[in-house]
């Protein structure tokens, strides 16, 4: 019996399988011919369940039952805020609530959320609390906690402030951290709540008292949206909510309403300095009025996506792969119930700022007219139909999907027919909506770089360049014009702040002992000087010296790790041309070329900007505090590794020692292509006249 029914079985599967080739061998391919998409696949997934709870809170429940986790989200729609002089309060705000309740000390809070191996977490628009479904209850009742009950504490109000504080310094000469806030600043305007920014005056204005202002202005159950995806029947949601939140009152929010902003009349060029850039970041802007239940919405996402969505892109494809200005080059667009921003953007060397732009806009010109392609426009329907049938295996995105609809007014089959309209563009509607929303005559090109080498090129490109600062405002001629002293005035100034030159000339040799901080590590850092020009310098870390420099009037050398390297013939020059403690009470002996190019901001500081050009043809800038007179800042290149690297030296904490004045906290920042490393030198004993020989040079 089990011979003739595996014989039986084989006999239909050839049977079949030849009656196939049979079939086949009748249809005619043509395979010189790709062939025809298909129709867009029919989206199925099921409505949330949605219930209004009577503090106004809408909940939205996806039951998902396949894993035993469950997770909350907790979202208030309260739109743009504008903060004014206390711009990064909200910000504040939200870390704050992750500081405690009145109930619970943030650690044992902390403890509490651990101990279940769960997931809180607060922000200034809500919260988030996901864990295993036999601890979810808790986790939500933390979360709610949190939003409901935080007990803002001064200590660790004290805490946020000082590290949003460091956290904008350390990106203070940062191009791309500059251009970051710019953008905005400038498309939309710095009354705008989409064009301000947060600074270190606008934290410094900040006070525990605005955290709570803050708070009950904006933390509360009107126009808040509670989304539970998971393991969780509808009903048992609800009944947790109402237990979490139902009792909860707040201030009852309305949307903003803003006005229209302007794009420029004509294409112009905003220029924003920042000398220590090693590359220009690119940002070519203009806003939009793109709401999500605009008709043109799926075609402005494709010709996004065909100008500069990814690395196949035209814009990728130009400035990288032929032109090689930059590692990407690519562009965006948001949608939204306020006007939003289209943005090409590229990050390339200073040198090539003026060819990059050029590229940019050639792009935005190109898809404006003439008509993509049908492999381009296949290929980009194709990107979008994968990635949202990808996000539908996330059961969370269904519960977006209920959200955007009832936020942004949608139809109620948006998402459900979304690939069939995505499927349904055409090249002529790509080329309509590129007309519309990606300005080539009126749009707004943002370069921030290195001033000196990429204005001459920029304004070869026919278009008007406009100046403008770190933080947004526009710099006139004036502001060289106040200078009324000369480069020597200003030296002379910053020598006589410091002690004078009477006392200066009374050193022979200085011995600074302190420490250094980088990357969290502490190190103990020994420096020597002598007449004319010997130095050197020791850093140690756990009584092993990690870095040893030396310089003994003709040659040096640097040791790293057991590691000795002779300086090279650059950093030689450098050594012998400096000569004195204070190399400025010898500039003008030893040959130094000086010029005043204008005043500049550091910090909050006005400071006289020098440039300095020594004998062998090497270029530095200094900036010395208009009110002081002291050296605020120190800026030069450097070459490290065949690499041009920007190194930047800030003074601060100027105090005495004996009678001359000197700084006593020095940061040094080098930025590179690739980011910035910065460390921080805290002087704590200076001695004159001691403590030095000959020997400590060789």
């Amino acid at each position: 019996m089990y011979k003739q029914n595996t014989m039986k079985k084989i006999l239909i599967a050839v049977i079949g399988s030849l009656l196939m080739v049979n079939a086949m061998a009748q249809i005619k391919i043509d395979r010189t011919k790709q062939p025809k998409p298909g129709p867009a696949p029919k989206i199925s997934f099921p409505d949330p369940a949605i219930y209004k709870m009577n503090n106004g809170i809408t909940v939205l429940i996806v039951e998902d039952h396949k894993l035993p986790k469950v997770s909350a989200s907790y979202y208030i729609d309260y739109g743009p805020v504008k903060e004014g002089d206390k711009a990064g309060a909200l910000t504040m705000m939200g870390d704050m609530l992750s500081e405690g309740t009145t109930t619970m000390k943030k650690a044992d809070f902390d403890e509490a959320v651990d101990q279940m191996g769960a997931d809180v977490s607060l922000n200034a628009s809500g919260g988030n609390a996901s864990a295993l479904t036999r601890y979810f209850d808790k986790a939500v009742m933390l979360m709610a906690d949190a939003l409901r009950h935080p007990s803002f504490p001064q200590e660790s109000f004290d805490k946020i402030k000082s590290l949003t504080l460091t956290d904008l310094k350390s990106n203070e000469k940062s191009a791309k951290a500059i251009s970051g806030r710019v953008v905005d600043a400038l498309a939309y305007g710095l009354d705008h709540p989409n064009g301000e920014f947060t600074t270190e005056q606008s934290v410094n204005n900040i006070t525990l008292d605005d955290i709570k202002k803050a708070y009950a202005a904006y933390i509360t159950p009107s126009r808040g949206y509670l989304t539970f995806v998971g393991d969780i029947d509808s009903a048992h949601a609800v009944d947790l909510a109402n237990k979490a939140f139902g009792d909860w009152k707040g201030n009852t929010l309305a949307l903003p309403k803003l006005n229209d902003v302007n794009n420029p009349a004509k294409t112009e060029i905003d220029l924003v300095d920042v000398p220590n850039a090693v590359q220009s970041e690119l940002t070519v802007t203009n806003l939009v009025d793109l709401p999500m239940s605009s008709p043109d919405y799926f075609a402005v996402l494709l010709a996004n996506q065909i100008l500069g969505g990814n690395a196949d892109a035209r814009l990728f494809m130009n400035l990288r792969e032929k032109h090689g200005f930059t590692y990407g080059s690519y562009s965006s667009i948001n949608a939204g119930r306020w006007q939003t921003t289209f943005d090409a953007t590229a990050s390339v060397r200073n040198e090539k700022a003026d060819s990059a732009v050029t590229e940019i806009l050639k792009e935005i010109s190109r898809i404006r007219t003439e008509k993509v392609s049908d492999e381009e426009l296949k290929n980009a329907k194709a990107i979008y139909n994968g990635s949202f049938a990808l996000g539908l295996e996330n059961p969370a995105r269904t519960a977006s999907f209920a959200r955007n609809i009832l936020i942004n007014h949608l139809p109620k089959d948006f998402y459900r027919t979304y690939l069939q309209k995505m499927n349904a563009v055409t090249a002529a509607d790509i080329q309509r909506v590129a007309q519309k929303y990606f300005n080539y005559n009126n749009t707004r090109v943002i370069v921030v770089g290195k001033a000196e080498t990429v204005k001459p090129g920029l304004a070869k490109l026919g278009y008007e360049v406009k100046a403008f600062d770190k933080y947004a405002k526009p710099v006139t001629a004036k502001a060289a014009a106040a200078v009324n002293l000369s480069a020597d005035e200003i030296i002379g100034k910053y020598i006589t702040a410091v002690g004078g030159a009477d006392e200066l000339n009374k050193v022979n040799s200085i011995v600074y002992t302190g420490t250094m901080s980088m990357q969290g590590a502490t190190m103990n850092v020994t420096e020597k000087k002598m007449m004319p020009n010997l130095d050197m310098m020791n850093i140690e870390m756990n009584g092993q010296s990690v870095m040893h420099q030396a310089f003994n009037g003709e040659t040096g050398y640097q040791m790293q790790m057991g590691n000795k390297q002779d300086l090279s013939e650059d950093e030689l020059t450098e050594y012998k041309e400096n000569k004195g403690i204070v190399p400025q009470l010898f500039y003008k002996q030893n040959g130094f070329k000086l010029e005043v190019t204008g005043v500049e901001k550091v910090g909050d500081k006005d400071a006289y900007k020098v440039k300095v050009t020594s004998p062998s043809g090497k270029t530095s800038t200094e900036y010395y505090d208009v009110a002081t007179s002291y050296l605020l800042r120190e800026e030069k290149t450097i070459n490290a590794g065949g690499q041009e690297l920007t190194q930047t030296i800030d003074n601060n904490n100027y105090s005495k020692e004996g009678n001359i004045i000197l700084p006593h906290s020095v940061t040094i920042s080098v930025q590179a292509p690739q980011g910035s490393q910065d460390f921080t030198i805290e002087i704590k004993e200076v001695k004159f006249n001691e403590g030095v020989t000959a020997h400590d040079f060789n």
